[in-house]
């Protein structure tokens, strides 16, 4: 099936493995003490990524996303291998966005040069603080001045680059943050992802958060840094595209926006989620997460897949809403009528625009405001109802 239209088409890969799993992170991250086998690796993936393509053929590969887990501890080569094996398998547009997420230290930024060239052209770089004791309390294997070499490497190698940075840590106060995100934006040249610290269930902060012994901003300290953010941001030429994404005009990474417009993507690797568009049907895809068993699994069967979900009209204009309000573009009541069969109902809409949370334009694009966004999942939740 090849497509008239160039919508946009994302691949996601993601390397399980990390070199020790941060107190803060849910993400299916794993650390192995033995060598990492990353010939056997890059050839199931590439084994996956030929079966995904069988089944989702003839699409035009907008942006590619290497994730994890720590990308940066992968070979150039084994890279290159796997960007070789989408090209082999699906065309790949001239201007394609390559992300690779890497971790600012010395040894790792010193592969720079490698992966830029292996085809890839743009790199997220997990900082996350700019002072030590705040690296060393989110359990970050780097110094904030060993960070800020890596992102001058960074400079260097690739056009475009990006840093993550978390806020609402411990102690921090707005004064504090406001000065760190000055730092950042003299540094970050086009665009940073601001994550405000969530304490999930499963890892060591939260069992400690319980015990009382990590203490996070309280609900008037994290509002009050949120709002330093924006301001900062804003005020800077960062202005928020995406609740927890800042970036120059033009600036944007073009495979998240791929995610929060509800395009399609394949998801390639262990734990990886993928949307589909197979004979008119949209599949919610989802591999085994266990690095060895996806292994096994796409050497035995040619994929990974343990998850294969129809959506139905009503759960992909959900989705739809749920990622497309994360946008400051927001988004176009009509798609959600065409995906759903219903419209919008007129009233929660006046209603939501009454109290600030939302405003619509005169094209009829429906947006969340500035005072929507800290509470965006109940405004999404009263326009699904």
């Amino acid at each position: 099936m090849s497509r008239a239209n160039k919508d946009a088409f994302g691949v996601y890969v993601h390397w399980p493995f990390c070199l020790s799993k941060c107190p803060y992170c849910d993400f299916n991250s794993h650390v192995r003490h033995a060598a990492i086998d990353e010939a056997r690796f890059a050839s199931a993936f590439a084994r996956e990524i030929a079966t995904t393509a069988a089944r989702a053929p003839g699409r035009e590969v907008s942006s590619i996303f290497l994730g994890g887990g720590t990308p940066s501890l992968m070979q150039p080569a084994t890279v290159g291998a796997v960007l070789d094996a989408i090209g082999k398998h699906w065309s790949v547009a001239s201007d394609v966005e390559v992300t690779l997420e890497a971790n600012p230290t010395s040894v790792e930024a010193t592969r720079f040069a490698g992966y830029r060239a292996a085809g890839v052209n743009r790199v997220s770089l997990g900082v996350q603080a700019l002072d030590d004791a705040s690296l060393k309390a989110l359990g970050r294997m780097h110094s904030a001045r060993e960070a800020l070499d890596a992102v001058g490497i960074a400079r260097r190698s690739f056009e475009r680059y990006s840093f993550d940075l978390i806020y609402a840590r411990p102690d921090q106060t707005p004064a504090m943050w406001a000065d760190e995100l000055r730092l950042a934006i003299d540094e970050a040249a086009e665009h940073l992802s601001l994550y405000q610290l969530t304490i999930e269930e499963g890892t060591p902060f939260f069992g400690l958060h319980q015990a009382g012994k990590l203490k996070t901003p309280d609900e008037t300290v994290a509002r009050a840094l949120y709002d330093v953010t924006q301001e900062t941001c804003d005020k800077l030429g960062l202005p928020a595209y995406e609740i927890s994404n800042h970036a120059r005009r033009g600036a944007e990474c073009r495979h998240n926006l791929v995610y929060w417009r509800g395009e399609e993507y394949a998801g390639i690797g262990p734990g990886a989620h993928g949307r589909l568009d197979i004979d008119g049907i949209r599949h919610a895809t989802a591999t085994e997460k266990r690095p060895e068993a996806w292994l096994m699994r796409v050497e035995s069967t040619g994929d990974g897949v343990v998850t294969d979900d129809l959506l139905n009209s009503e759960e992909r204009a959900d989705e739809f809403l749920l990622m497309g309000l994360r946008l400051a573009e927001g988004i176009d009541p009509e798609r959600y009528t065409a995906l759903s069969g219903r419209p919008l109902d007129p009233g929660r809409i006046a209603l939501l625009r009454e109290e600030g949370a939302i405003t619509v334009d005169a094209t009829g694009r429906l947006r969340v405001t500035s005072s929507g966004f800290p509470v965006l999942d109940a405004v999404v939740a009263d326009l699904a109802a």
